[in-house]
Formats: structure tokens, sequence, C-alpha cells
């Protein structure tokens, strides 16, 4: 008998934007699964974890919410800047998952389609709020070694600030494709069905993108 699909009994959001998420918080995004369990279900692949998941599976779903959350959360992040929104906009669109995975059906892989999710979902909450970020909120850039100068390092930190600034000038529209492209390296036919665009509009809205930030970043490059 099919398990009635409701929804995960806890979905706080937490992770690690570089690097594999931490299994104690990430596991907080789905019910907890059994020791013997989630070694079993490790070793299955998204698409049958996914079908798992969709009839009830609450232990195939947490394999799936660990093994992506990061990069998620780092796609949210980069569109967003703010961590804390970036962990809501996760979290929401988990939710939104665990509900509609009874549709999910395979035609994109399970990352793909988590990922239009979470796009959707950032794109919904750039365009109800003001492009202008606070400075504390931007990506943070990886340029930078430890072991730098100060000067270098005090220059990157200029960067930093003028590329959060460059960023905010950008539509959500031109910033998705941008984060998608540059920073998830996306091709043209990946992001196309995750903006909801043409692959002539994605790369319309790249080449604005771009103009932009090297126009507003011109006294770095």
């Amino acid at each position: 008998m099919r398990k009635q699909h409701g929804s995960p009994s806890s979905l706080g959001v937490a992770g690690q934007e570089h690097g594999g998420p931490d299994p104690a918080s990430a596991g907080e995004l789905a019910p907890s699964a059994g020791a013997a369990g989630s070694n079993t279900l490790s070793g299955l692949e998204d698409r049958l974890l996914a079908v798992r998941a969709g009839e009830g599976d609450d232990e195939a779903f947490a394999v799936l919410v660990l093994r992506h959350s990061a990069l998620l959360l780092a796609l949210a992040r980069h569109l967003l800047g703010s961590p804390e929104d970036a962990e809501d906009a996760v979290q929401d669109a988990f939710l939104s998952a665990w509900r509609r995975l009874p549709e999910f059906r395979g035609d994109a892989t399970f990352r793909t389609w988590m990922y239009r999710i979470v796009t959707n979902r950032c794109l919904n909450i750039l365009r109800s709020r003001s492009r202008d970020l606070p400075l504390d909120t931007v990506p943070e850039p990886t340029t930078a070694s430890t072991g730098a100068a100060p000067e270098r390092a005090a220059e990157s930190d200029a960067a930093t600030v003028a590329l959060v600034q460059a960023l905010g000038e950008l539509s959500p529209d031109q910033r998705a494709c941008w984060v998608l492209r540059e920073l998830h390296g996306l091709r043209y036919k990946e992001i196309s069905p995750l903006v909801g665009a043409s692959e002539q509009t994605v790369r319309g809205r790249l080449f604005r993108a771009r103009r932009i930030l090297m126009k507003e970043m011109g006294p770095w490059r």
C-alpha cells in the first residue's frame, strides 16, 4: 500500500556554501534516516530516491536533502546575498519539492529540478525587494588567499565592495543568468528552462549583465 505523502516533520535549513553539507544540520531538512537505512539508500541514484520519496519514503528524501543542500544553498546565497534569505529559500524549495515529488517523472535530473525550484523562489524574492543589497550580504569572492599581503588583501576587499555594488545594478533576471553561468558553470541550454526563457533571451541577458559589470568594474580590470 502506498504511504500517504504528507510533509517532513522538520525542515530547518543549515549548511555550508562550499564543500559538503554538515550532516547534523542539513539532516534537519527531512526526517532523520536510520543508520542502516541511510547506508543502504546512499548508494542509490537520485532518480530512484526521488521515486521512493514520492511514494512517501522519508529516509529517501533525507538522503536527497543531504546530497544536494550544500549546492542549493550556494546557489541561493549567490542569488540573494543574505545567508538567512538563502536558507529560507532552500527550505521553501525542499518543502515544495516534497509536496510535488509524486509529480516528478525524471524528465530532468533531480538536481536540475531543484535548481529550477530554488531559482524561481529566489527570483520571486529579488523581484519583491529593492535591488540595493546591504554590503554585508553579498556573495563572498574567493580570489584572495589567506596568505596574501595586506595591500593585496585590502585591494581585494575593495574589489569585493565594487562587485557587490555592480551586482546591485543588474535586474533579477540578469543576475540569475549571470550567477548560473559564471558562478555555477551552467550552459545556455541548461539555464534556459531554469529561468523560463529561450536560449536567445538568456544570451541577451548575459550580454547586458556582462556589459554592466564591465562598466562598473572598470577600475578593477
